[in-house]
């Protein structure tokens, strides 16, 4: 039953995943647009904290915890989003429904196996500024996919190291019009990039006994990142009248071949406690995104530093070995998490903060789970003539695990 599961839900959700607008972000207009959380719904429920290594339930952000599996787990999990976006004077509200990873990995003595597939940015913004046939539009849309395949060797029972493979691709299409009253035609510039490139993630997980607590310490390190982005360049005259535009005469169009780097990253993170009762822990990360940049132009007014994120979170579970009482399993959890994002304008940094509860509770058994998250949290200010989002992400995910690849000795 769960590998006609797999099957038919990895067929499905992978292809309409590449068909969704992930966001609504005006920030998104920024470097190849706004960043998704590579993690699991257990792990977005305690802040975005990743570190912990599971036996029966995959951890996607450190590949490290690949080998600490003892099943065969099966992961897949969506996001519905709703977004208040104001300034000084005005607010409007906007929803997103988005597929968040999914997954699958496999145990094989010391060596964990695993592969999936994710969004890795999101593109989707409108914004425009017209007064009497005078002002400018930006409209935004698309964003890059991740596919990966990893592995990690337990070189002690304390230590395991991991590595992923992935490999980015997706569409990212911007469209610019400026018009202006004392000239009978605006000019519309549109831009249609293919990215495309691949990277490497590592992990090392160490895990020891503290007296009677469990010590969990996680590194995490990725480099720089090279896409490969195939541009095609549209500039045309046009007339805009009730929101539609025409062009007017014929286009002028080019292609260029450039390359865009993605931010080297470290993680590391630490906690205590007891594995099957509670758990509580950190998590600091630092992005090297100082010289990041759009794909086409900088703006005048935004710049780029190295980003951080601090994450705190833990779960508690009243009777992990309770059969009687269903209440008892479900695992409690929460977090916090504060964000720089690294981005800057007009002078004002572009913080992220959020509070996130969440649930797991057990189905078919004791391996596989129902998770739910809810996050609920502040992007950006109002200050400067800037934006804030307040967005409430509500997360739905589910974590099959099983034995699979067992040979019967009995029919």
């Amino acid at each position: 039953m769960i590998k006609q599961i797999f099957l038919s839900g990895f067929l499905f959700l992978s292809l309409h995943s590449f068909a969704q607008e992930g966001t609504s972000s005006p920030y998104s207009f920024f470097g190849v647009g706004e960043i998704k959380f590579k993690g699991t719904v257990e792990n977005r429920a305690m802040g975005s904290m990743g570190i912990l290594p599971d036996s029966i339930r995959i951890n996607l952000q450190n590949p490290a915890t690949y080998s600490h599996l003892k099943r065969t787990a099966f992961s897949l999990a969506g996001t519905y989003s709703n977004t208040t976006l104001k300034n000084s004077t005005d607010k409007e509200q906007t929803k997103r429904t988005l597929l968040d990873y999914i997954a699958v990995a496999f145990p094989a003595g010391k060596l964990g196996l695993s592969a999936g597939l994710m969004p890795y940015s999101s593109v989707g913004y409108k914004s425009q500024n017209i007064n009497n046939t005078q002002g400018k539009i930006y409209k935004g849309s698309g964003g890059l996919n991740k596919v990966y395949l990893g592995g990690a060797y337990q070189i002690t029972p304390k230590m395991s190291i991991g590595v992923d493979v992935g490999y980015y691709f997706g569409t990212i299409e911007t469209n610019t019009i400026l018009l202006n009253s004392n000239t009978q035609y605006g000019t519309r510039e549109l831009n249609i990039s293919d990215l495309h490139g691949l990277n490497v993630n590592t992990g090392l997980i160490y895990q020891t006994k503290m007296k009677k607590l469990d010590m969990v310490s996680s590194l995490t390190f990725t480099p720089t990142t090279s896409l490969n982005v195939n541009n095609n360049r549209n500039i045309a005259l046009i007339t805009y009248e009730n929101g539609a535009e025409r062009v007017f005469g014929n286009p002028y169009t080019f292609a260029s071949i450039n390359t865009i780097k993605l931010p080297s990253k470290v993680a590391f993170g630490a906690g205590l406690g007891k594995i099957k009762e509670w758990f509580v822990g950190f998590e600091s990360t630092f992005i090297q995104s100082k010289n990041s940049g759009n794909l086409y132009t900088l703006n005048s007014n935004a710049t780029f530093e190295d980003a951080t994120r601090i994450a705190v979170g833990g779960y508690y579970i009243p009777n992990y070995n309770s059969y009687s009482n269903l209440f008892k399993k479900i695992t409690y959890r929460a977090g916090f998490r504060y964000e720089n994002t690294g981005l800057i304008i007009n002078a004002k940094p572009i913080n992220d903060t959020a509070l996130t509860l969440g649930l797991g509770m057990p189905v078919g058994g004791n391996f596989s789970s129902l998770n739910l998250g809810i996050e609920l949290g502040k992007r950006g200010t109002t200050d400067a003539n800037l934006i804030q989002e307040n967005y409430v992400n509500l997360s739905v995910g589910f974590s099959f695990s099983d034995r699979w690849f067992v040979k019967r000795k009995f029919d």
